[in-house]
Protein backbone atom coordinates (compact mmCIF):
# COMPACT_ATOMS: atom_id res chain seq x y z
CA UNK A 1 0.00 0.00 0.00
CA UNK A 2 2.58 2.61 1.03
CA UNK A 3 0.53 5.76 1.10
CA UNK A 4 -2.96 6.66 -0.15
CA UNK A 5 -4.71 10.01 -0.40
CA UNK A 6 -8.38 10.86 -0.59
CA UNK A 7 -10.33 14.12 -0.48
CA UNK A 8 -13.68 14.18 1.31
CA UNK A 9 -16.30 16.73 2.36
CA UNK A 10 -16.53 18.45 -1.02
CA UNK A 11 -12.74 18.46 -1.39
CA UNK A 12 -12.21 20.46 1.81
CA UNK A 13 -10.56 17.62 3.74
CA UNK A 14 -7.51 15.63 2.61
CA UNK A 15 -6.84 12.25 4.23
CA UNK A 16 -3.34 10.78 3.90
CA UNK A 17 -3.29 7.12 4.99
CA UNK A 18 0.00 5.36 5.64
CA UNK A 19 0.94 1.68 5.91
CA UNK A 20 2.92 -0.15 8.63
CA UNK A 21 6.06 1.98 8.39
CA UNK A 22 6.22 5.76 8.36
CA UNK A 23 9.91 6.42 7.82
CA UNK A 24 12.47 8.08 5.55
CA UNK A 25 11.49 5.85 2.61
CA UNK A 26 8.18 7.76 2.42
CA UNK A 27 9.66 11.29 2.19
CA UNK A 28 8.97 11.79 -1.52
CA UNK A 29 5.52 10.18 -1.53
CA UNK A 30 4.42 12.04 1.59
CA UNK A 31 5.50 15.39 0.18
CA UNK A 32 3.73 14.65 -3.11
CA UNK A 33 0.52 13.80 -1.22
CA UNK A 34 -0.02 17.45 -0.26
CA UNK A 35 2.16 19.30 -2.79
CA UNK A 36 -0.56 20.37 -5.22
CA UNK A 37 -3.69 20.67 -3.15
CA UNK A 38 -6.74 22.49 -4.42
CA UNK A 39 -7.37 25.72 -2.53
CA UNK A 40 -10.59 24.19 -1.17
CA UNK A 41 -8.64 21.93 1.23
CA UNK A 42 -8.73 23.34 4.76
CA UNK A 43 -8.12 20.17 6.81
CA UNK A 44 -5.32 17.64 6.44
CA UNK A 45 -5.70 14.37 8.30
CA UNK A 46 -2.87 11.85 8.56
CA UNK A 47 -4.44 8.46 9.21
CA UNK A 48 -2.04 6.14 11.05
CA UNK A 49 -4.45 3.21 11.58
CA UNK A 50 -2.04 0.77 9.91
CA UNK A 51 1.18 2.35 11.18
CA UNK A 52 3.16 0.32 13.69
CA UNK A 53 6.50 2.12 13.34
CA UNK A 54 7.56 5.70 12.81
CA UNK A 55 11.00 7.26 13.06
CA UNK A 56 12.34 10.77 13.54
CA UNK A 57 12.14 11.50 9.82
CA UNK A 58 8.38 10.89 10.00
CA UNK A 59 8.15 13.51 12.74
CA UNK A 60 10.11 15.88 10.53
CA UNK A 61 7.80 15.20 7.59
CA UNK A 62 4.77 16.07 9.70
CA UNK A 63 6.36 19.34 10.85
CA UNK A 64 7.41 20.26 7.30
CA UNK A 65 3.88 19.60 6.04
CA UNK A 66 2.41 21.81 8.74
CA UNK A 67 4.91 24.58 8.11
CA UNK A 68 4.48 24.59 4.33
CA UNK A 69 0.67 24.34 4.39
CA UNK A 70 -0.17 26.56 7.38
CA UNK A 71 -1.30 29.50 5.24
CA UNK A 72 -3.88 27.39 3.38
CA UNK A 73 -4.88 24.72 5.89
CA UNK A 74 -6.58 25.62 9.16
CA UNK A 75 -6.51 22.21 10.87
CA UNK A 76 -3.99 19.36 10.98
CA UNK A 77 -5.05 16.02 12.47
CA UNK A 78 -3.28 12.77 13.22
CA UNK A 79 -5.86 10.02 13.63
CA UNK A 80 -6.25 6.36 14.53
CA UNK A 81 -2.89 6.10 16.29
CA UNK A 82 -1.88 2.75 17.71
CA UNK A 83 -0.58 2.95 21.31
CA UNK A 84 3.13 2.75 20.41
CA UNK A 85 2.77 5.49 17.78
CA UNK A 86 0.67 7.66 20.09
CA UNK A 87 3.40 7.35 22.73
CA UNK A 88 6.07 8.59 20.27
CA UNK A 89 3.87 11.55 19.32
CA UNK A 90 3.16 12.43 22.94
CA UNK A 91 6.82 12.17 24.02
CA UNK A 92 7.71 14.43 21.07
CA UNK A 93 4.98 16.88 22.18
CA UNK A 94 3.15 16.67 18.87
CA UNK A 95 -0.10 16.88 20.81
CA UNK A 96 0.71 20.61 21.12
CA UNK A 97 0.84 21.09 17.33
CA UNK A 98 -1.68 18.54 16.00
CA UNK A 99 -5.10 17.25 17.00
CA UNK A 100 -4.28 13.62 17.82
CA UNK A 101 -6.76 10.80 18.22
Amino acid sequence: MGLNTETINKDSHLVISLDEKFDFAKVHDFRQAYAELPSSVKVIEVNLAETEYMDSSALGMLLNMQKSMSEQVSEFKITNCRPQVARILKISRFDKKFAIS
